[in-house]
Protein backbone atom coordinates (compact mmCIF):
# COMPACT_ATOMS: atom_id res chain seq x y z
CA UNK A 1 0.00 0.00 0.00
CA UNK A 2 1.84 3.06 -1.11
CA UNK A 3 2.50 5.39 1.82
CA UNK A 4 4.44 8.64 2.74
CA UNK A 5 5.70 10.21 6.05
CA UNK A 6 4.86 13.65 6.98
CA UNK A 7 7.86 14.97 9.01
CA UNK A 8 9.94 18.28 10.05
CA UNK A 9 13.29 17.51 10.10
CA UNK A 10 15.79 20.44 8.15
CA UNK A 11 18.91 19.82 6.19
CA UNK A 12 21.50 19.66 8.29
CA UNK A 13 24.52 20.24 5.88
CA UNK A 14 23.05 22.64 4.95
CA UNK A 15 22.65 24.17 7.85
CA UNK A 16 25.78 24.35 8.83
CA UNK A 17 26.92 25.45 5.69
CA UNK A 18 24.73 28.42 6.14
CA UNK A 19 26.41 29.19 9.59
CA UNK A 20 29.68 28.83 8.43
CA UNK A 21 29.23 30.99 5.47
CA UNK A 22 27.49 33.29 7.60
CA UNK A 23 30.45 33.51 10.29
CA UNK A 24 32.84 33.96 7.11
CA UNK A 25 31.07 37.37 6.21
CA UNK A 26 30.15 38.67 10.06
CA UNK A 27 34.53 38.37 10.42
CA UNK A 28 34.66 39.73 6.51
CA UNK A 29 31.77 42.87 7.40
CA UNK A 30 33.41 46.62 8.02
CA UNK A 31 30.56 46.84 11.12
CA UNK A 32 31.84 44.07 12.74
CA UNK A 33 35.26 44.83 12.92
CA UNK A 34 36.87 44.46 16.67
CA UNK A 35 33.46 42.76 17.97
CA UNK A 36 33.09 39.40 19.32
CA UNK A 37 29.96 38.12 16.92
CA UNK A 38 29.71 34.94 15.71
CA UNK A 39 27.22 32.25 15.69
CA UNK A 40 28.57 28.60 17.00
CA UNK A 41 25.63 25.45 16.79
CA UNK A 42 26.05 23.18 19.83
CA UNK A 43 23.85 19.66 18.97
CA UNK A 44 20.06 20.97 18.84
CA UNK A 45 21.24 24.64 19.15
CA UNK A 46 22.51 27.90 17.86
CA UNK A 47 24.33 30.29 20.20
CA UNK A 48 24.29 33.53 18.58
CA UNK A 49 26.97 36.23 20.18
CA UNK A 50 26.99 39.99 19.38
CA UNK A 51 28.12 43.37 21.41
CA UNK A 52 25.15 44.86 21.92
CA UNK A 53 21.35 44.16 20.89
CA UNK A 54 21.72 46.21 17.52
CA UNK A 55 24.91 43.92 16.36
CA UNK A 56 22.87 40.28 18.04
CA UNK A 57 20.04 41.56 15.26
CA UNK A 58 22.55 41.74 12.50
CA UNK A 59 24.39 38.72 12.90
CA UNK A 60 20.60 37.06 12.99
CA UNK A 61 19.70 38.74 9.97
CA UNK A 62 22.64 37.91 8.07
CA UNK A 63 22.22 34.14 9.51
CA UNK A 64 18.32 34.08 7.93
CA UNK A 65 19.34 35.31 4.96
CA UNK A 66 22.79 32.89 4.38
CA UNK A 67 19.91 30.26 5.27
CA UNK A 68 17.47 31.46 2.15
CA UNK A 69 19.97 31.08 -0.49
CA UNK A 70 20.37 27.61 1.32
CA UNK A 71 16.83 26.74 0.79
CA UNK A 72 16.84 26.11 4.49
CA UNK A 73 13.75 27.54 6.20
CA UNK A 74 13.85 29.92 9.49
CA UNK A 75 10.95 28.19 10.86
CA UNK A 76 13.09 25.75 12.08
CA UNK A 77 14.75 27.94 14.06
CA UNK A 78 12.69 29.45 17.45
CA UNK A 79 14.04 31.84 19.59
CA UNK A 80 14.89 30.49 23.19
CA UNK A 81 16.57 33.49 25.49
CA UNK A 82 18.43 36.47 25.34
CA UNK A 83 21.34 36.64 27.76
CA UNK A 84 23.93 39.86 29.19
CA UNK A 85 27.45 37.79 29.17
CA UNK A 86 30.25 39.81 30.79
CA UNK A 87 29.83 43.34 30.74
CA UNK A 88 27.69 43.98 27.76
CA UNK A 89 27.77 41.41 25.46
CA UNK A 90 25.01 39.78 24.31
CA UNK A 91 24.29 35.90 23.62
CA UNK A 92 20.88 34.40 22.13
CA UNK A 93 20.38 30.67 21.88
CA UNK A 94 17.66 29.43 19.60
CA UNK A 95 16.50 25.47 19.24
CA UNK A 96 16.55 24.04 16.07
CA UNK A 97 13.42 22.17 15.43
CA UNK A 98 13.41 18.35 14.93
CA UNK A 99 10.14 16.45 14.92
CA UNK A 100 6.30 16.89 14.54
CA UNK A 101 5.02 18.33 18.02
CA UNK A 102 2.07 16.39 19.36
CA UNK A 103 -0.77 19.17 18.64
CA UNK A 104 1.20 19.98 14.70
CA UNK A 105 0.66 16.11 14.49
CA UNK A 106 -2.97 16.17 15.80
CA UNK A 107 -3.86 19.09 13.09
CA UNK A 108 -2.13 17.49 10.29
CA UNK A 109 -4.52 14.24 10.87
CA UNK A 110 -7.86 16.90 11.49
CA UNK A 111 -6.73 18.66 8.53
CA UNK A 112 -6.72 14.84 6.26
CA UNK A 113 -9.46 13.46 7.89
CA UNK A 114 -11.19 16.86 6.91
CA UNK A 115 -10.34 16.63 3.33
CA UNK A 116 -12.23 13.72 2.25
CA UNK A 117 -9.51 11.86 0.35
CA UNK A 118 -9.13 8.37 0.65
CA UNK A 119 -6.14 8.14 3.14
CA UNK A 120 -5.03 7.52 6.40
CA UNK A 121 -3.23 9.37 8.85
CA UNK A 122 -1.83 8.12 12.22
CA UNK A 123 0.83 9.14 14.47
CA UNK A 124 3.82 8.00 14.58
CA UNK A 125 5.67 9.50 16.60
CA UNK A 126 7.38 12.69 15.68
CA UNK A 127 5.62 12.55 11.97
CA UNK A 128 2.34 11.51 10.55
CA UNK A 129 2.67 8.31 8.48
CA UNK A 130 -0.62 8.38 5.67
CA UNK A 131 -1.27 5.51 3.54
CA UNK A 132 -3.82 5.67 0.58
CA UNK A 133 -4.78 2.96 -1.85
CA UNK A 134 -3.43 5.07 -4.48
CA UNK A 135 -0.43 7.33 -5.52
CA UNK A 136 -2.35 10.66 -6.67
CA UNK A 137 -4.48 10.37 -3.28
CA UNK A 138 -0.92 10.75 -1.57
CA UNK A 139 0.14 13.16 -3.54
CA UNK A 140 -3.19 15.43 -3.45
CA UNK A 141 -2.57 15.18 0.44
CA UNK A 142 0.49 16.56 -0.16
CA UNK A 143 -0.20 19.55 -2.10
CA UNK A 144 -3.46 20.04 0.67
CA UNK A 145 -0.90 19.90 3.81
CA UNK A 146 1.70 22.30 2.18
CA UNK A 147 -1.15 24.83 1.21
CA UNK A 148 -2.98 24.36 5.12
CA UNK A 149 0.61 23.90 7.48
CA UNK A 150 1.90 27.62 7.62
CA UNK A 151 3.58 27.44 11.63
CA UNK A 152 6.14 24.81 11.00
CA UNK A 153 8.17 23.43 7.54
CA UNK A 154 6.79 19.93 6.16
CA UNK A 155 8.88 17.72 4.97
CA UNK A 156 7.43 14.44 3.10
CA UNK A 157 10.27 11.42 2.71
CA UNK A 158 9.89 7.41 2.70
CA UNK A 159 7.46 7.93 -0.27
CA UNK A 160 6.55 3.76 -1.10
CA UNK A 161 4.51 2.91 -3.82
Amino acid sequence: MPSFDVVCEPDMVELKNAIEQANKEISNRFDFKGSDSRVEQKDETLILFGDDDFKLGQVRDVLFGKMAKRNVDVRYLKDDKKETIGSDKRKQTMKIQKGITQELAKKVVRIIKDSKVKVQASIQGDAVRVTGGKRDDLQETMALLKKEVTEAPLGFNNFRD
